[in-house]
């Protein structure tokens, strides 16, 4: 009688340095809605500890998802086998800046999945002009010394924000981003490298594109009833319209097919493997429903560890991909900026319209002339404003990279590059504080304070406005800057009411 044939080990990582997990990540967002309406925890238990005997023993979930978290806590109480759990918070930017605030959300969490520490929290940060996010990182940072929190991680991070936290002094232990044969973002530009560089890794998730990545989509026509689809392949048929469209993606996905006839494995397999054999990948998240019926893709998922891609392979899969078109932005762009590639599309209802924003927009409609104060203790001193709005004109002060944590003396550390990014987040704050946006900006005047930074400051500064499709004119001239923390300090006019840019 022929015994049942094992199952391939996962391979396995450290995170942080210290955490060792599995480089294939269960990931609980169906639990969130969108997929199943019910959840069976004693069925799902099992389904864990069946996942966790095949060695697939790290569960990744969010505050959002559901009773995800209230699961990890039921596997708690009724499992003996041991798991790494991974959450994010995700807080709207609402003007709380407290750290109570932020202790609040993790001890909820932790009281959720019946832990006395997180592994690994994740935090979301809707908007980087809001400095929302360095203080609740900063929190993070004071909970994880009072041993809440093992490791801290981002998600939906681009490179260059990734590099200024780390250039703040955050230890950033992992990025969770969307990463695929199709949406190549990760790969092709800063954020791989910069990862490999500082210790982090890329967790990546979207890897099978929702589905889309399977022998069911093999020469089928594009699905024209978006409400039947649920919200992995509604958001995920936008990934493949920003890459190419249809028949770009079905070009990629006949030389995966191709590819895994080869290995005697499935579509989704070699689309996994692509992608943990890319630079900086610390581990894949895979969707699991944890069903009754869960436990039969687990042999087909670990055949990822069971082959190698042979150069062969890959050469075929790069030819496919000549087809297709980068996908617009950086890495976490399509929760920030148009294209918007989620299955709701628009996100921007998260960022709240305050009293203030009101009482602006009214001054705007009166014609008054409105000079807006970042606050500074200066500004009543020296008899300035941040910002100027008369008409349909906006002129920004000088701006520096100020940090609003007394721990942190300038955003971006001694870093010129992340202290320009730091410095254009502030601006543009100001600027759609006083109605306009970043493509309003008709001039910027750059002063810094060591003629060899100029490089570094002009790619940041080219970096920020390619992706808002402008080309501000410029002047960049050495100075002798106040504080000799700051390196960088910049002036910008921007101007509203004008149509798309003619470029000669």
């Amino acid at each position: 009688m022929s015994s049942t044939p094992s199952l391939p080990k996962p391979e396995r990582t450290l995170i942080g340095g210290s955490l060792e997990i599995p480089r294939m990540v269960s990931g609980l967002w169906q639990l969130a809605g969108g997929h199943d309406e019910h959840i069976d925890f004693a069925v799902a238990v099992k389904a864990m500890d069946s996942l966790i005997s095949a060695g697939l023993s790290c569960f990744d979930m969010a505050d959002h998802y559901g009773d995800a978290e209230l699961l990890i806590g039921e596997h708690h109480t009724r499992s003996k086998l041991n798991i790494k759990a991974f959450t994010k918070w995700c807080p709207p930017e609402n003007g709380i800046t407290s750290f109570e605030n932020a202790e609040k959300a993790i001890d909820l969490a932790m009281s959720r999945m019946s832990q006395r520490h997180i592994d690994l929290m994740q935090y979301h940060a809707w908007d980087y002009t809001d400095d929302t996010y360095i203080h609740n990182l900063n929190h993070l940072q004071r909970l994880q010394k009072q041993g809440k929190i093992e490791h801290i991680g981002v998600t939906n991070i681009d490179a260059a924000h990734l590099e200024l936290l780390i250039d703040c002094g955050f230890t950033i232990a992992t990025n969770q981003v969307s990463c695929s044969v199709i949406d190549r973002r990760a790969a092709r530009g800063r954020l791989s490298s910069l990862c490999m560089q500082h210790g982090a890794k890329i967790l990546a998730y979207g890897t099978l594109l929702g589905g889309y990545l399977s022998e069911k989509w093999l020469d089928q026509p594009e699905p024209q009833d978006l409400p039947a689809l649920n919200w992995s392949l509604r958001k995920y048929l936008r990934f493949i319209h920003a890459a190419g469209g249809w028949i770009a993606y079905q070009g990629v996905l006949k030389a995966l097919s191709t590819v895994a006839k080869e290995h005697n494995v499935t579509i989704a397999v070699v689309a996994t493997k692509y992608v943990l054999d890319l630079p900086a990948i610390g581990a894949v998240i895979v969707g699991s429903r944890l069903s009754g019926e869960s436990g039969k893709y687990t042999a087909s998922n670990l055949a990822a560890f069971s082959f190698k891609l042979t150069e062969e392979n890959l050469s075929l899969i790069s030819k496919a991909q000549e087809s297709l078109v980068d996908i617009p932005g950086d890495c976490g762009d399509e929760y920030r900026r148009a294209p918007y590639l989620t299955a709701s599309g628009d996100l921007s209802h998260h960022l709240e319209k305050s009293e203030q924003d009101n009482k602006i927009a009214k001054a705007i409609r009166e014609g008054r002339r409105i000079e807006f104060s970042s606050g500074s203790k200066w500004e009543p001193i020296a008899g300035y404003c941040r910002a100027v709005r008369t008409g349909n004109v906006i002129r920004v002060s000088g701006t520096t990279a100020n940090s609003p944590i007394a721990s942190i003396p300038v955003l971006g550390g001694a870093s010129a590059r992340s202290q320009t990014v730091a410095i254009l987040d502030i601006i543009a704050r100001t600027i759609q504080k006083l109605g306009g946006s970043l493509p309003n900006i008709v001039r910027t005047r750059i002063m810094i304070r060591h003629a060899e930074d100029c490089d570094e400051v002009s790619r940041a500064h080219g970096w920020v406005f390619e992706w808002v499709g402008i080309r501000p004119a410029n002047t960049i001239v050495v100075s002798g800057l106040i504080g000799s923390e700051f390196l960088v300090e910049i002036e910008a006019e921007a101007e509203l009411g004008f149509g798309k840019v003619l470029r000669i």
